[in-house]
């Protein structure tokens, strides 16, 4: 069994970098988290858990912890490289759509806008960059948790303006739309952003009145924001 280093004297976060130093070389269980690091069950489980909620591990389908997308960022050259890449995509989204186009990354439970792209003539939905908007109503949030952590799922889910089969749905499509649901007279949909691991690292959406986009914004433009996620996941 291994046995964290106390280095800082700070106990939670030695025992915290022991957990995301054991897993950085491959997925691991929560047993074998516990003998790599020497924790107990118990408090491995908890700042696992925790540390997942803010997108610094993950856990894939086999239930095992792996790096999250928050690391995953930073290794790569951080929120800048992500924004450099998504510049020139969210530009020609704009040019296609007439709308207005988002990023998104996760701020604990709330979604952070990292980037925006306006269009320059006609109405538009300005969302400012640095603000903060909820995970409980619009598309952007329903990709969020339909492709983040159970934790933050289960966290918020019953909360939400949607339900959990509006998120299998997502899943299926690849994307997600909202009409009406976060503001009234807002429409948007919302795709997912994954690094060249397959790891969810951000939302890309595209934003207008929904006079302009009902009944179904995915109709008009789904395809084209998908396209436009799936080239800038390519280009991380």
């Amino acid at each position: 069994m291994g046995q964290y280093s106390a280095v800082s004297g700070i106990k939670v976060l030695d025992r915290s970098v022991a957990i995301m130093t054991a897993v950085a070389p491959h997925p691991l269980s929560l047993t074998e988290l516990c003998e790599t690091t020497g924790l107990p069950r118990a408090t491995a489980h908890r700042l696992a858990t925790a540390l997942e909620i803010h997108g610094i591990l993950a856990r894939g389908e086999d239930g095992r912890w792996k790096t999250g997308p928050v690391l995953t960022t930073l290794g790569t050259g951080g929120k800048d490289q992500l924004i450099a890449a998504a510049t020139p995509v969210m530009t020609r989204l704009v040019d296609t759509t007439g709308e207005s186009v988002q990023l998104y990354q996760l701020t604990g439970t709330s979604r952070t806008c990292v980037a925006a792209k306006e269009p320059p003539v006609g109405l538009q939905n300005t969302v400012p960059v640095g603000a903060q908007l909820p995970l409980t109503s619009g598309s952007a949030a329903k990709v969020f948790l339909t492709f983040g952590s159970k934790e933050l799922r289960d966290s918020l889910l019953a909360d939400a303006r949607f339900s959990p089969t509006d998120l299998d749905e997502v899943r299926v499509r690849g994307w997600s739309e909202s009409v009406s649901e976060r503001e009234v007279g807002l429409a948007s949909l919302s795709a997912p952003v994954f690094t060249p691991a397959g790891q969810f690292i951000a939302v890309l959406s595209v934003s207008g009145p929904a006079e302009r986009l009902r009944p179904h914004p995915g109709e008009k433009w789904g395809a084209e924001l998908a396209a436009a996620a799936h080239h800038l996941s390519s280009a991380l």
